[in-house]
């Protein structure tokens, strides 16, 4: 761990998020092709735009560095009218190549943990915040499927970094999450995971409108 860094490190979630019954052999039952279970539209943009109340009251500026959401996190962010205020730009870095050309994650990090894991996250993190400049990031890499598995890293598998830069020191949150269901329900579950990350950080409110409520 580099000087400076603070960590956290969570391995919970494995075992999917409760959508659909594993003992249930059906594709019904594991909540493959099943869309009534996505999360909604309107439910991202609620979490969305209290991200935005948030970030805006502690007055934060966010990165994002996706991979397998690809821009979806970005996407939530900025459906938010005013997230100009609180959001500075997103990296969408799909291949390892991306990964390391754009944000710098190391290739021997790729090569021995893979782009679906907690190393990587971290850099991923780490080099949006040093080529951005702000002082939140938050990084996600994941299996989407329907392929790309492994009995270690199965289809679902995804991993979120959130980065706060605290003066000289950066607090780091590496987590990883099982999601159940197909491509689609893996991606929206992601971005809701990776709006609720953001929502779990220990960011002081610097501004308070009229009443104590938090300016959107």
């Amino acid at each position: 761990m580099r000087e400076g860094y603070r960590k956290t490190t969570r391995r919970g979630g494995f075992g999917g998020i409760g959508r659909g019954d594993p003992a249930d052999p059906t594709a019904a039952g594991r909540g493959w092709g099943s869309l009534t279970l996505m999360v909604s539209d309107p439910e991202l943009y609620e979490l969305a735009a209290r991200v935005g109340q948030k970030l805006h009251a502690a007055e934060r500026r966010l990165v994002t560095a996706e991979s397998c959401t690809a821009g979806w996190v970005a996407k939530a962010l900025t459906d938010v009218p005013g997230s100009s205020q609180w959001f500075e730009c997103g990296y969408v870095t799909y291949s390892d190549a991306a990964k390391a050309r754009d944000l710098g994650v190391a290739p021997r990090t790729l090569q021995s943990f893979g782009a679906v894991s907690e190393q990587t996250v971290r850099e991923m993190a780490d080099g949006a915040l040093r080529v951005s400049g702000v002082d939140l990031a938050l990084a996600v890499s994941g299996i989407a499927g329907p392929d790309g598995g492994t009995p270690d890293k199965p289809v679902g598998t995804v991993w979120f970094c959130a980065a706060v830069r605290r003066g000289p020191a950066v607090d780091i949150i590496a987590e990883a999450k099982h999601f159940d269901g197909d491509r689609a329900l893996v991606r929206s579950g992601s971005v809701e995971h990776g709006l609720r990350l953001i929502l779990r950080l220990d960011l002081p409110m610097s501004r308070e409108a009229p009443g104590g409520t938090a300016r959107p």
